[in-house]
């Protein structure tokens, strides 16, 4: 037997509405060797995200969207949350693809490249979902009013930041969620690289 190892016992679909939540039974080794008893656990299945910072490093501003968030107000925080751009891959699409249509969609701006940041998983004690995030390059000037797809109920304010402001947000702890906070402190870590490289080559400005 492998170091690592799963046992699928079953697997049923226990609803399917606009997510859907699979139950599994299963067992696995333990660190100690041998197997675990039967565990069943249900997992959370919404597909994979694309996640987009949209920045613009002659103005040196992020674009940040606003937006409801249904999540938020079941847990009792303010359920309008300041967010980066953000969408589910669909069948069939690339993440980059997925970015490019993102930022039109919820923001109304053209991106040019876009710097791969992190992958990683957003809840794996419950969830399946993998995001992909990204730096995309814009234009901020004109960036602002509301956007969305009203057929998918969307209601999505737009604004510039500065990001000294943005950094500042997250240092006082004003950013809520996660994918918003990991992006924001990627571009602190490495704003000073990507402000060279993309200043530096300006023929891939939108």
């Amino acid at each position: 037997m492998s170091k690592n190892e799963i046992e699928i016992l079953g697997k049923s679909c226990v609803f399917d509405g606009y997510f859907r939540i699979d139950r599994y039974r299963l067992r696995h080794t333990l660190h100690q060797g041998g197997m675990s008893r039967e565990i069943v656990r249900e997992v959370f299945e919404r597909g994979n995200a694309v996640g987009i910072l949209p920045f613009d490093p002659d103005r040196d501003e992020v674009v940040m969207i606003e937006q409801f968030r249904i999540g938020a107000y079941a847990a009792g925080a303010d359920p309008w949350l300041t967010e980066i751009v953000a969408g589910i891959i669909e069948q069939g699409e690339s993440a980059e693809q997925v970015a490019r249509r993102e930022i039109a969609e919820e923001t109304g701006l053209k991106v040019g490249d876009l710097w791969p940041m992190v992958r990683y998983l957003s809840s794996p004690g419950g969830a399946s979902e993998r995001v992909e995030l990204f730096l995309g390059r814009v234009d901020a000037r004109g960036a602002g009013g509301v956007h969305g797809l009203e057929f998918e109920e969307e209601d999505i304010r737009v604004f510039p930041l500065p990001y000294a402001d943005a950094a500042a947000m997250v240092e006082e702890g004003k950013i809520g969620n996660a994918m918003t906070l990991i992006a924001l402190q990627w571009l602190m870590l490495h704003r000073h690289e990507v402000m060279r490289a993309w200043r530096a080559d300006r023929s891939s400005h939108p």
